[in-house]
């Protein structure tokens, strides 16, 4: 199957793009997206976002969050990362400019992958989805999470190679080839993901 020939229809995942005003930014404090080209990439991920809203493709925002008593991070903190995405906290909140409209769901999670424990499954079959859309971070972490618990509720993965970042380059890299091992037009680019919103938005 050819990577503009997945079955539709499709739903575009905005996996933890946060940081609030300073997102973007080369020392922004929020979820990092790979060094070098974060800003053009969240720019990428806005325009992918207002693409999806013109063709009436639903937006789907997932937002990890944390209390501040760490009651419920579970076992986050036996990698590398230290306490992160703590609720209240600015740079908590998704990026500037990408703030859910009141029909569109913000899912907040509390483990990496975005169906863990979350509505995500029930709001992805409410809307008929059978196309998945990932852009956001870490390509490592959170969106191979999530592509594979995609995968084995048997939705179509597609996540859009210049619109996601990973903890390094090496780390960015590997988690594709993972990813692309489940499903072989698992790989997309911003400008394919454009057209196939454009041509087959609502075609079930």
């Amino acid at each position: 199957m050819a990577a503009l020939d997945a079955p539709y229809p499709l739903a575009l995942i905005v996996v933890d793009v946060q940081g609030g005003d300073q997102a973007g930014a080369d020392d922004s404090p929020g979820i990092p997206l790979m060094g070098g080209g974060r800003k053009e990439r969240l720019e990428r991920i806005r325009g992918l976002v207002a693409h999806a809203r013109e063709h009436d493709v639903p937006v789907v925002f997932i937002q990890e969050v944390h209390k501040p008593s760490l009651v419920d991070i579970g076992r986050e903190l036996d990698g590398a990362e230290g306490p992160h995405c703590i609720e209240g906290d600015p740079r908590t909140e998704l990026a500037a400019g990408l703030e859910p409209r009141p029909e569109e769901f913000l899912i907040r999670k509390r483990r990496y992958s975005a169906f863990f424990a979350t509505e995500l499954d029930l709001v992805l079959r409410s809307y008929g989805t059978r196309t998945v859309i990932l852009v956001g971070g870490l390509t490592d972490v959170c969106i191979h999470y999530t592509a594979v618990d995609a995968h084995q509720h048997d939705y179509v993965v597609r996540v859009v190679s210049d619109a996601v970042g990973g903890s390094s380059r090496e780390a960015h890299d590997a988690a594709l080839r993972a990813i692309e091992y489940l499903q072989r037009d698992a790989l997309v680019t911003t400008e394919q993901v454009r057209a196939m919103m454009a041509a087959r938005a609502g075609v079930g």
